[in-house]
C-alpha cells in the first residue's frame, strides 16, 4: 500500500512524478521537484537584483552642474575652468547612471577625465571636495605604486579595492561610483626608445590601465595586494565607474612651449592673434603634449576631457589663506581655541606668508609650511591648564612672525 501511495507523489507546482523527477522534497502536505527549486531560485535571483537597481537609482539625486561648483567654490578659490569640467563630468555620470534604454538605442558614453596642474593648485582638494557632495562610492589612489602584475608594489587592480571598500563591498554600488587616480604623470613611459628591459612601473601600468578605464570586467582581491590562485576574487565591472586622473606633469610646459613656437616664429598668422600667456603655459595644453611627455595615445583616447589649473598667484594665495571653509587662519584659530585662547592675526602678516610661500614655489602647500614654523613655539608652549595659563589670548604681529620665522630651518627651503 505504502509502495503505492509512493508512486502516486507528484510535485505540487508542475505535477510531474516522482519517478520522473531526479529529487522530490517534501513539505507540509506538499512536494517539490528539483527543477521547480531551480527555477525558483532564478526568479529570486532576478527580482532581488531588480529591486536593489531601484533602491540605488533613487538614492542618485541628480545634482546640476550649478550645484556642484558652487559646493566647489566654497572649499577651492579660482580654478573656475576646471570646476566648470568636473561638475559637467559628474553630473552627466548621475545621468548616465540614470539613463534608460531608448528607442534609437542611443547610450551615454562616460567621461573619464584628466587634471593638469603644478603642484599645491588643488588638484587633490578638487577630488576630495566633490566626494563630499557624492551620493556614490568615491576613492582616491595613488599611481606611484602601480607596477605591472608580478612585479614589485601593486596591481593595477588595486584600485578597485579601495572603492570595494569605500562601498562597503557592495558591488552593485561600487560598479557606480568615481576614482581619482592621482599622480598620473608618474607612469609615464620613460623613453620613446625599445629597451630590453621592462618598464614596469611606466608603459606597462598605462597597458594595464587601458581595459579597467574603458570597461571590463575584473577580479579583484578583496583585501587588496597581489593576486594568490587559491584566493576568493570580486568580479567587478568597470563600464559605469567614472574616472578622473590628476598629474603635475613637471616639465610639460617645455614641451607645450617648443609646440607654440613652432607656429609663431616670425610674423603672426592672424592681426588679432591673442599674446601667448607665458606665465601659464598649462591653458594650451593638447592631448599631443601628453603623448610627448610620455602617455601612450591609448590612454588618452580613454580620457577624452582634458583641462588644467592655472598657477596660484600672489592674489590667490592671500584668499586661500583666509577665505575658504577650511582655510589654514580659521583652522589655526580653531586649534586655539580648543586651548581657550583667542588668537588673531594683524593683515600684515597674511602678506608676510604669502610672500614667503611665493618665493619657495610650493603653491598652497607652502603656506602651511610656513604658518607651522610661524606658529610652532605657540602652539607649543599654550596647552596648559587654565590655572597655569596667564593669557587668554594671543596676538600675532608681523614683528613676531618674522622673528619665528628667522629662528626655523624652513628659510633654507628658498628657491634660487
Amino acid at each position: 500500500m505504502s509502495k503505492n501511495n509512493s508512486k502516486d507523489i507528484h510535485c505540487s507546482f508542475c505535477g510531474i512524478s516522482k519517478n520522473e523527477a531526479l529529487m522530490l522534497i517534501a513539505g507540509d502536505g506538499a512536494h517539490i521537484c528539483d527543477r521547480c527549486v531551480t527555477q525558483a531560485g532564478e526568479i529570486l535571483t532576478e527580482e532581488l537584483n531588480q529591486r536593489k537597481n531601484k533602491s540605488l537609482q533613487t538614492t542618485l539625486k541628480l545634482i546640476r552642474p550649478i550645484e556642484i561648483k558652487q559646493h566647489l567654490d566654497q572649499y577651492v578659490i579660482g580654478q573656475d575652468e576646471a570646476k566648470k569640467v568636473i561638475s559637467v563630468a559628474v553630473y552627466n555620470h548621475y545621468k548616465r547612471l540614470n539613463q534608460k534604454t531608448s528607442a534609437d538605442e542611443t547610450e551615454i558614453e562616460k567621461s573619464n577625465l584628466i587634471i593638469v596642474g603644478e603642484t599645491g593648485t588643488g588638484k587633490t582638494l578638487l577630488a576630495k571636495t566633490v566626494a563630499k557632495i557624492l551620493n556614490v562610492p568615491f576613492s582616491i589612489v595613488d599611481a606611484t605604486v602601480l607596477t605591472e602584475a608580478g612585479y614589485v608594489g601593486e596591481d593595477v587592480e588595486s584600485i578597485l579595492t579601495r572603492l570595494l571598500q569605500a562601498a562597503d563591498y557592495d558591488v552593485a554600488s561600487a560598479e557606480r561610483g568615481i576614482i581619482y587616480i592621482d599622480e598620473i604623470d608618474k607612469v609615464a613611459r620613460k623613453s620613446d626608445n625599445p629597451s630590453i628591459t621592462r618598464d614596469v612601473s611606466g608603459e606597462g601600468v598605462q597597458q594595464a590601465l587601458l581595459k579597467i578605464l574603458e570597461g571590463t570586467n575584473v577580479n579583484v582581491p578583496p583585501q587588496g595586494g597581489r593576486k594568490h590562485p587559491d584566493q576568493k576574487m570580486i568580479t567587478v565591472n568597470t563600464s559605469n565607474i567614472l574616472f578622473i586622473c590628476g598629474g603635475a606633469f613637471d616639465g610639460i610646459q617645455k614641451k607645450i612651449a617648443n609646440r607654440l613656437r613652432t607656429q609663431t616664429v616670425g610674423y603672426k598668422m592672424m592681426e588679432d592673434e591673442e599674446d601667448i600667456d607665458l606665465n601659464n603655459l598649462y591653458k594650451y595644453i593638447t592631448p599631443q603634449d601628453l603623448k610627448s611627455f610620455g602617455l601612450i595615445p591609448e590612454l588618452i583616447g580613454r580620457l577624452p576631457v582634458l583641462t588644467h589649473l592655472n598657477p596660484l598667484d600672489k592674489e590667490t594665495l592671500l584668499s586661500i589663506l583666509t577665505e575658504p571653509k577650511n582655510a589654514l587662519i580659521k583652522q589655526y584659530v580653531k586649534l586655539f581655541e580648543y586651548e581657550g585662547v583667542e588668537l588673531k592675526f594683524d593683515k600684515e602678516v597674511y602678506e608676510f606668508i604669502v610672500d614667503k610661500a611665493w618665493e619657495f614655489k610650493l603653491g598652497a602647500r607652502g603656506l602651511r609650511s610656513i604658518c607651522e614654523a610661524i606658529m610652532l613655539d605657540a602652539m607649543f608652549e599654550i596647552p596648559t591648564t587654565k590655572e597655569e595659563r596667564e593669557e587668554t589670548s594671543l596676538h600675532i604681529t608681523l614683528d613676531y612672525a618674522k622673528k619665528k620665522f628667522a629662528k626655523s630651518d624652513i628659510k633654507k627651503l628658498k628657491v634660487a
